[in-house]
């Protein structure tokens, strides 16, 4: 293992000895993280729980450390070359960003993408990051031999509530034109207009933006899940809100009492 250092994080070089994650109680059985931490540091982000749970910073200094697992494509082979893999849905991107920046350089997901296609096994994406549409190649062809979905995460098109709560991510006007270069391409992409935030992008005005413009892109579909405050994901949220919104944090402290 070393390390490389940008100005927002620390890329820990570390090769993992398994690529693919069974998983309980999604629609899905099977996920693939080519990457540990996020550098987008969500203040909603749900993997703050997972991470606080497994003893690992899920405060402010979540997503200053990003593992990159350098050897996950040949595991994902190797897997997926065993005779009792049943070619079951693989959903990427479940509990960090495959297209955060590092992908630039890593070039990770575009690997896994590769053998999965290789491997007839179908899979979905999802991802804030417009870096997806570097890859519409590799979708392609690997929408020709399997199912492939891909999901770009798009909460609000709101400038302020973007920037308070999302502020590592890339502009929702970039995430758009994604969406619009991949419909284009032909991708089955869908828009995720997760989570919901009370107060902040739940008005009806708000929510029926961001569907239109979803549509206009080409979006087959927009599907959206509520704010879910989590212990870990509570406290920082909570911090972010008394910065960021002080007038909201009463209406968040009544709807999610009782959740620490």
């Amino acid at each position: 293992m070393f390390y490389i250092y940008s100005v927002r994080a620390e890329y820990r070089l570390e090769p993992c000895k398994a690529a693919l994650n069974a998983v309980r109680g999604m629609p899905f059985r099977w996920s693939l993280n080519p990457y540990m931490g996020c550098v987008h540091r969500c203040t909603f982000c749900y993997v703050r729980g997972f991470e606080r749970r497994a003893d690992r910073p899920s405060d402010d200094r979540y997503g200053r450390s990003i593992r990159v697992k350098t050897n996950v494509a040949d595991v994902l082979r190797r897997e997926l070359a065993r005779p009792s893999w049943e070619r079951e849905e693989v959903a990427v991107g479940t509990a960090t960003d495959p297209y955060q920046p590092p992908e630039g350089r890593f070039r990770l997901t575009r690997a896994c993408i590769g053998e999965l296609a290789r491997a007839w096994t179908p899979f979905s994406i999802i991802t804030r990051g417009p870096l997806v549409v570097r890859d519409v190649d590799v979708l392609q062809e690997a929408s020709a031999r399997v199912s492939v979905t891909v999901t770009v995460s798009l909460p609000t098109l709101d400038d302020r509530v973007w920037r308070t709560t999302e502020p590592g991510t890339a502009p929702p006007r970039s995430r758009l034109e994604a969406v619009r270069r991949l419909a284009a391409a032909g991708i089955d992409v869908t828009v995720g207009l997760a989570p919901v935030l009370p107060g902040l992008s739940d008005a009806p005005g708000l929510l029926e933006a961001v569907v239109r413009a979803a549509k206009a892109a080409g979006a087959r579909s927009v599907w959206t899940a509520p704010l879910n405050l989590r212990p870990g994901v509570r406290e920082h949220f909570l911090e972010a809100l008394e910065r960021d919104w002080p007038d909201e944090v009463g209406r968040y402290r009544e709807l999610f009492a009782g959740r620490a």
